[in-house]
């Protein structure tokens, strides 16, 4: 694997038009046109499209691929078992608690053995991928690497966060290297395979019928947040490969997995341009924008990706960071206040502490608090926030901490509620300490 880190390369810009060919065929690329009567090297021309053909040209998404054999050929697709992945969310009755999950386990190699496919555990989410429309949190538990495997997503875009563990993941653009505190996007149809190096842990958001984006900017201006630059996408690479055995290809489609058998590599790409590709982000290049004053901006400062809904203003998912910065603000209880909300909030911690719950909250686990159900500080951080003397402090050093956020009302499976024996159900003391400072003699 060492090896692999070195030859490695990408391609840096969010949404730019790429082109690539692998340098063991120099000239794959047709030139002048898309779709030539012959191709270079005797490939394939194949389109794969993100968007409708006749989307307005900011929000078309294509790609161009030059292949050995098309993606067409394999065997019919079979029903395979799902495992803990569903889109049924009427499988227990609703919960509006606040819940916390405890670290999800990752299962020992030789007693279990998973790959990301069969290791992923779909926690919550709401809406439905017939109708393009909806969300799904799931979590990954992987000890083995998938094996003459692959997977692709026709129901929508998996934003993947590792937590514990690198992910070299094979795509049918290339290889990327996804390490925790970096995220990678895997959009709709682009078929990959994930090679895992021991016990690896993540989360992932999947989006129905939209894409991600990046936020609009607004009165901060040209520059901020994630910037397009830092958004790293692969380069051609490509294996001519028989695979007698039977190679797998596996599709998730209407919240179901089918299997189908070909007797080649899927990852035949020799050369490719287009602008609907895989992409991976470093969290630490997040430039965050902060209070310097007093108060709380929104929490809407520390959007990384969006993903938006047909109501302007309003998303049907939001990947938010809460990364280090400096604590400056007069006269302000600095961390997160007391809140109700109409967005649905999933949190989950890559490392560290987070500041407002350094206790209960882990690395590995997750938190989630419905629409209006109440939520903010422990008790323990409120008493001291009150009384810490207000001087510049680095706030959320060593740690990194996330939330998906959605205009949708999430359920949750019964994998979370029950199944997964994970769920903290002494959550709700960590609030139970807070007393009343009230005293109407003293303003």
């Amino acid at each position: 694997m060492g090896s692999v880190w070195f030859i490695l390369q990408y391609m840096s810009g969010f949404g730019n038009e790429h082109v690539s060919e692998d340098p063991r065929c120099p000239g794959a690329l047709p030139e002048g046109q898309n779709n030539p009567q012959v191709c270079p090297y005797g490939l394939y021309a194949e389109q794969l499209s993100g968007s409708a053909f006749t989307c307005p040209r900011p929000a078309n998404k294509r790609s161009w691929l030059y292949r050995i054999l098309p993606s067409v050929c394999h065997k019919p697709f079979k029903p395979l078992k799902e495992g803990h992945l569903t889109h049924n969310w009427d499988e227990v009755e609703p919960d509006p608690n606040q819940l916390r999950w405890k670290p999800f386990e990752i299962p020992k190699a030789p007693q279990n053995k998973l790959d990301f496919v069969s290791g992923l555990h779909t926690l919550c989410g709401a809406g439905e991928p017939r109708g393009r429309n909806g969300i799904a949190v799931h979590i990954f538990v992987c000890n083995i690497s998938m094996m003459d495997r692959c997977l692709y997503n026709s129901d929508g875009d998996f934003l993947i966060v590792p937590q514990q563990g690198k992910l070299l993941i094979t795509t049918e653009f290339g290889k990327m290297l996804v390490e925790p505190n970096e995220i990678c996007v895997i959009q709709q149809g682009m078929r990959f395979s994930v090679e895992v190096f021991g016990e690896t842990r993540g989360y992932i958001l999947e989006v129905y019928g939209a894409h991600f984006e990046l936020p609009d900017l607004g009165p901060i201006g040209a520059n901020g947040l994630a910037n397009p630059r830092d958004f790293l996408v692969p380069v051609a690479w490509y294996e001519d490969r028989q695979v007698p055995g039977g190679y797998t290809v596996i599709s998730k489609y209407q919240g179901k997995l089918f299997a189908a058998q070909q007797d080649f590599s899927p990852f035949n790409v020799v050369a490719w341009h287009g602008n609907y590709t895989p992409y991976k982000y470093h969290l630490e290049k997040f430039m965050v924008i902060n209070s310097v004053a007093f108060d709380h901006a929104d929490p809407s400062i520390f959007t990384v990706l969006t993903a938006k809904s047909t109501r302007p203003g309003v998303a049907v998912a939001d990947f938010v960071i809460f990364p280090p910065r400096w604590g400056v603000a007069n006269n302000t209880f600095r961390p997160p206040y007391y809140h109700r909300n109409c967005m649905s909030e999933f949190m989950g911690l890559i490392k560290g502490h987070y500041e407002a719950k350094e206790e209960g909250f882990q690395p590995g686990g997750a938190s989630l608090h419905s629409m209006m159900t109440p939520h903010g500080p422990d008790a323990d951080c409120f008493e001291k926030a009150s009384k810490a003397k207000l001087e510049p402090e680095r706030i959320a050093e060593g740690t990194m901490a996330f939330m998906f956020e959605s205009s949708l009302s999430l359920a949750v499976t019964k994998w979370g509620l029950q199944t997964s024996n994970h769920l903290d159900k002494n959550y709700y003391k960590c609030w139970e300490p807070l007393k009343s400072h009230f005293n109407p003699n003293c303003k």
